[in-house]
């Protein structure tokens, strides 16, 4: 053997025997010795203090998944026991994380690439307390080392496992004090088995949803709303693949208002889109307002069931549509497709949507009128003097929450085939585009079908002020007097038709607001009809029920015409015209009706014709408030026969504008034509004759 070849020899003894006792030296070195070491630098990394406060071992083993001669190349196995993580200085809870245990093998020949590869992460038993201040610190930010370049290290961690873990959220911000438990569920399920068919990726060539791997439960406040649920997610290396679809699943109450969602989430790591089937239930969806900052009106409660598809990483700001979802709001159904789209300068929402059936009290909320508001007590039938009800305001006085109309705006359309307000007066045909643009509400066209004949116009309300100012515009044309009256046996054998027109405006937060501040006209039309007091009592129509008595007592009079001509001024109402042409007489009414304070001051008077037997001859009174009317008789004869006609005969204006109700598109002959021409022609009196 040559000296070269002995030295050879002995370099490479020497080296394997290195190897060998390097190998010896790491598997029996015992690892806690290093960990004063390792908490050290990890905490100086993460700028909190890092603790493995167990056990630290390492063991060497094969990794049999591995190909080729990798599979013979040992893997370092790391278990540490007992790990935490500090809180932040101003947290409340003395930890931010804690691990019961960690294991993890990691893969020796990539370090020389500058990756650290780990095939798989196993914890039991994590647990983290986040926090979020009201000026937005937040614990789970930390204060890293500045540095001027990127570490070129690359960390690629194939998956990550436990059995089950807990995370504690409390957010000034949101109101929120939570805690999320979540578990393995012992064997995945597959989406298909939750999901079904209702929610099924869109694109064709997508790839298909993984198996739901863990369970969670959540229990505590949001919003500060006692909020309680469950679901299910898919494991943590479906987390790795933004293109690949990652289940989610949940059943979650937040006070009033349920939510069960079932479907994907893609690219979840930076919460990259939405397809999900979504059902919504509630009290009133104005309680969605504090979850999802979406301005919707004060309903009954409500229900929807739809498809949810939504952009988050859109370049505008994210877009969420709920697609050919079905809903109840009350007993009114409600279909369709709404858009809610983040953008500047605020969100909008966008929509059109359909109903076979709305219920008129389930619309009540949106004028003010609570959803269970009873009805007005029946008229007691065994007196004259109309039941009084209870004093107070009878006008709407809920307040609108224009503050909120700030927040977004809308472009919705609804459509309705038929309308309940009545079972024997049906509403047909809704049509209403409302409009809601820098707080300033729109209803253009807002119109509807109502006893053969229909209402139309426009609503106009200006949110963005503190004080709300309203405009109200509507016609009412053709509406046949027997369909409005079904019950009443007299008014079928008629052709009588009531036509009216009514623009006023006001300012106010509330219907009674408006209504106390109004000003504008309004005008209406009656032809060929009949009064009695059944109709008042039809009606509901108290102190109409007592005048009407004394007026002609128990009989039915037809009614060849009524006109009204009414102008409104700061609240108050006063009658240029306000006449009813009878059979028997003519009837004018005068005076004011005050919005404002609720009050009124009318007077009743007849004008018997001829020589026909007339049952009063003394002027009615109207006084009070709207909710506690006194009604009664003026002491005292009436003028003489022929003076109301006389004194009606100098409204020349007011009838020339009522004279454009009558419809004329009719070739039927109208009742109120020859008295509104009557109205027109001026006043006369005999010549003065001297003596």
């Amino acid at each position: 053997m040559t000296r070269t070849r002995k030295i050879a020899i002995g370099i490479v003894g020497a080296l394997a025997l290195i190897v060998l006792v390097l190998a010896v030296v790491i598997a029996t070195f015992d690892w806690n010795r290093a960990k004063p070491m390792i908490n050290e630098r990890a905490s100086a990394a993460i700028g909190r203090p890092f603790a493995i406060n167990g056990d630290l071992s390492v063991k060497w083993q094969r990794e049999r998944d591995e190909g080729g001669w990798r599979a013979w190349v040992p893997w370092p196995h790391v278990v540490a026991n007992d790990i935490s993580i500090g809180n932040a200085p101003w947290a409340k809870a003395p930890t931010f994380a804690t691990l019961k245990r960690g294991e993890f093998s990691l893969a020796l020949l990539p370090l020389l690439r500058q990756r650290v590869v780990i095939r798989r992460i196993q914890l039991t038993e994590p647990a983290a307390d986040l926090q979020r201040l009201a000026d937005g610190r937040a614990n789970w930010v930390f204060t890293l080392p500045e540095s001027s370049e990127p570490s070129p290290w690359v960390l690629d961690i194939n998956e990550i496992g436990f059995d089950k873990g807990r995370v504690g959220f409390v957010d000034e911000t949101l109101k929120a004090d939570l805690t999320v438990l979540v578990d393995p569920l012992g064997k995945p399920v597959p989406f298909a088995d939750v999901a079904g068919a209702a929610v099924a990726p869109q694109d064709g060539q997508a790839p298909a949803p993984r198996d739901y791997v863990f369970g969670w439960k959540v229990d505590g406040k949001y919003k500060g709303l006692d909020t309680k649920g469950e679901g299910k997610v898919g494991g943590m290396l479906a987390l790795q693949d933004p293109k690949q679809p990652f289940p989610v699943q949940a059943d979650v109450a937040v006070g009033g208002t349920k939510a069960s969602i079932t479907g994907t989430v893609t690219d979840p790591a930076n919460l990259g889109a939405l397809d999900l089937r979504l059902k919504l239930a509630g009290a009133s969806m104005a309680q969605l307002y504090p979850l999802t900052g979406v301005t919707l009106p004060d309903t009954p409660p409500y229900s929807t069931d739809g498809h949810l598809v939504a952009k988050l990483q859109n370049p505008g700001g994210a877009v969420f549509d709920y697609k050919d979802f079905n809903g109840k709001v009350g007993n009114s159904d409600l279909h369709g497709d709404i858009t809610f789209a983040m953008g500047a300068p605020r969100p909008k929402l966008t929509g059109k949507l359909s109903s076979k059936q709305l219920r008129m009290v389930d619309l009540g909320p949106l004028i003010g009128v609570p959803a269970d508001g009873t009805a007005a007590a029946p008229a007691d039938k065994t007196k004259d003097a109309p039941a009084k009800p209870k004093g107070g305001k009878v006008l709407p006085t809920q307040a609108f929450r224009t503050d909120r109309w700030r927040d977004m705006d809308a472009d919705v359309s609804l459509d309705a085939g038929r309308i309940i307000h009545d079972s024997k007066l049906p509403l047909s045909d809704l049509s209403v585009h409302v409009v809601l643009q820098d707080g300033k509400l729109t209803l253009d066209p807002f119109k509807f079908g109502i006893a053969g004949g229909n209402i139309n116009g426009t609503i106009n309300l200006d949110g963005a002020h503190e004080a709300m100012a309203g405009r109200v515009d509507l016609h009412a044309r053709r509406l046949r007097l027997k369909q409005l009256f079904p019950a009443t046996e007299a008014m079928q054998k008629t052709l009588g038709e009531l036509n009216g027109d009514l623009a006023v405006s006001g300012t106010g937060n509330s219907v009674a607001a408006l209504l106390g501040t109004s000003t504008g006209d309004i005008k209406m039309l009656v032809n060929d009809g009949v009064i009695s007091r059944s109709l008042m009592e039809i009606a509901g129509l108290n102190v109409g029920n007592y005048v009407v008595s004394k007026l002609f007592g128990d009989d039915e009079v037809k009614i060849n015409c009524g006109a009204a001509d009414l102008a409104m001024k700061n609240g108050v109402m006063t009658p240029r015209v306000f006449v009813f042409d009878t059979e028997n007489a003519l009837i004018s009414i005068t005076g004011t009706a005050d919005f404002k304070n609720e009050k009124i001051d009318m007077d009743v008077t007849p004008d018997s014709k001829g020589f026909r037997i007339f049952s009063l001859r003394s002027p009615l009174y109207v006084r009070g408030t709207f909710g506690d009317p006194d009604v009664g008789v003026h002491v005292g004869p009436l003028a003489a026969r022929g003076a109301g006609m006389v004194a009606l005969g100098v409204l020349l204006t007011p009838a020339a504008g009522l004279l454009a109700l009558i419809a004329p598109s009719t070739n039927d002959e109208n009742a109120c034509g020859p008295l509104l021409e009557q109205m027109r022609k001026p006043p006369t009196a005999p010549a003065q004759t001297g003596k």
